[in-house]
């Protein structure tokens, strides 16, 4: 038979921690229930019977008793996951970047600003860099940058000889009337 699996002796400290986080309304459920299994422990409840109460299965409330005496309050954190490895290295993260931030026209482009739909475009096709518009999107949020969704007539021109091109305004427009 199996030695039941117990907390160790807390501290006033640690027991005032456990406590609190036990009966958080705010703090993540996952903590909130882990600390709850350990409270109930202290109390002097059985596995089975924590277990019974909290609708887990024993090996969960056995495991997080054993992680929590050997690393205390930390032990009720989630662990690191590995996930998923990254797409794109340091280096082409860089690229898109360095992208973002030049001047089209200084790299011979016909255009004065950058879209997503043009730096995809140059990306794949000149730096040989497969990525998504979506994704350089969230490369340039995640590095701080934020994108401009619509260029505004505002300020000045993109075209220096926008008005010239343009040509004048139609004859059909009328004159609007000052008011006094």
């Amino acid at each position: 038979m199996r030695t039941p699996v117990r907390v160790r002796e807390l501290t006033a400290q640690e027991a005032e921690a456990v406590k609190r986080l036990a009966h958080s309304r705010t703090e993540p459920v996952r903590r909130v229930e882990r600390a709850k299994i350990v409270w109930l422990s202290q109390a002097g409840k059985l596995v089975p019977a924590i277990a019974a109460e909290l609708h887990l299965t024993a090996a969960t409330v056995r495991a997080w008793l054993k992680r929590f005496n050997a690393q205390v309050l930390p032990g009720l954190e989630d662990a690191a996951r590995s996930g998923r490895p990254t797409t794109y290295t340091a280096e082409e993260v860089g690229q898109v970047v360095a992208a973002a931030l030049t001047n089209p026209q200084r790299l011979g482009l016909p255009f004065a600003s950058w879209t997503l739909d043009r730096l995809e475009a140059y990306l794949n096709e000149t730096k040989g860099i497969a990525i998504k518009r979506t994704r350089i999107d969230d490369i340039l949020l995640a590095e701080g940058l934020r994108w401009r969704k619509h260029e505004t007539w505002f300020g000045e021109r993109v075209d220096p000889e926008f008005a010239e091109k343009r040509g004048a305004s139609p004859d059909s427009t009328r004159s609007r009337r000052r008011e006094a």
